[in-house]
């Protein structure tokens, strides 16, 4: 297996995992807590990574840490379950699955790199095959929730993009980086969780099971996996890794939930993972951590959203 092959592989574990999360939160949650199940899964799991390394940030790194957990989770958090109870889990997902061409726009913008036909074809296509999956007949639009949607999809395209412009500073690897952010991401949801959902309620055994999975396997790990990818994918790469989300949330609700899964929503599996594995074809430009932050747009064109199913999560 060539590395980036091996890069790929591994960072696609971050969206499959996260297509667990509607099992695991419809399973063994309790209901109508989105805010303090996004905090619980990012503050604990920040906490742990900054005693693990040891770290902190130095410098501009305060600021810059600050911006990329707000992108990446404290704003992502919020916006994403603000679509989730106004629209239907379908449609916010569609919506959500728009990030690719945020992505791609936003690189050409900062990163330098240049969008091909192949890029949008293949963002466009992706979005096609996850409503395909997820999008039912009669769904109702919200003009709030459709913004909220983009919004969501925006911000964490924004936070990919920046992750990859920055990089991380030498010294500090990678599992450093990811406690940082989510730490600053889970200071951000704190305070509005408990505005808008108040005290938490009693939980049980199961529920705090449900919570560690979501706060270590689910986030710690993946959100490791994930900006290790970016660092070393094109931003449009990274964010096409994205429909996997959609894909195995379908999977678990077919095989641990008893949901239909029809011809349909077979063919959109199958052409939002043929566009997946398209947009990880094409030349590779490695990239050396420590200079990340010194790229021209030439050395940064060798480079994720989704979360997309967790909108139907946030709603059960």
């Amino acid at each position: 297996m060539s590395r980036k092959a091996a890069t790929v592989a591994l960072t696609a574990i971050a969206p499959i995992s996260w297509g667990s999360t509607y099992y695991v939160t419809t399973e063994f949650l309790p209901p109508d807590r989105p805010l303090l199940t996004g905090l619980l899964r990012a503050l604990p799991a920040g906490l742990a990574l900054l005693a693990l390394t040891r770290k902190l940030p130095q410098g501009a790194w305060w600021w810059k840490s600050a911006v990329l957990g707000a992108l990446n989770i404290g704003a992502f958090f919020p916006l994403l379950f603000l679509a989730a109870y106004r629209l239907p889990g379908g449609v916010a997902a569609v919506v959500g699955s728009v990030g690719p061409l945020f992505v791609v726009g936003l690189a050409a913008l900062f990163l330098g790199e240049k969008p091909t036909v192949k890029s949008l074809l293949t963002a466009v296509t992706a979005a096609f095959g996850v409503s395909l999956v997820v999008l039912k007949a009669g769904a109702a639009f919200d003009l709030v929730g459709v913004g909220a949607g983009l919004l969501s999809s925006l911000s964490m395209s924004a936070g990919i993009v920046f992750t990859k412009r920055w990089g991380r500073p030498e010294g500090v690897g990678a599992l450093a980086l990811t406690g940082w952010q989510l730490t600053a991401g889970g200071l951000v949801i704190l305070p509005i969780a408990f505005l808008i959902e108040g005290a938490p309620p009693a939980l049980t055994g199961t529920n705090l099971a449900g919570y560690a999975y979501l706060a270590f396997g689910n986030t710690a790990i993946s959100y490791f996996l994930w900006f290790r990818g970016i660092e070393r994918l094109s931003a449009s790469s990274a964010t096409l890794l994205g429909p996997l989300s959609p894909i195995t949330a379908a999977v678990i609700g077919w095989a641990a939930l008893g949901q239909a899964l029809g011809p349909v929503q077979v063919l959109g599996m199958l052409i939002a993972f043929g566009a997946t594995l398209a947009g990880q074809l094409g030349p590779r430009t490695p990239a050396k951590p420590s200079e990340v932050e010194s790229f021209s747009p030439a050395e940064k064109n060798g480079q994720e959203v989704s979360m997309d199913l967790e909108v139907s999560a946030v709603r059960r």
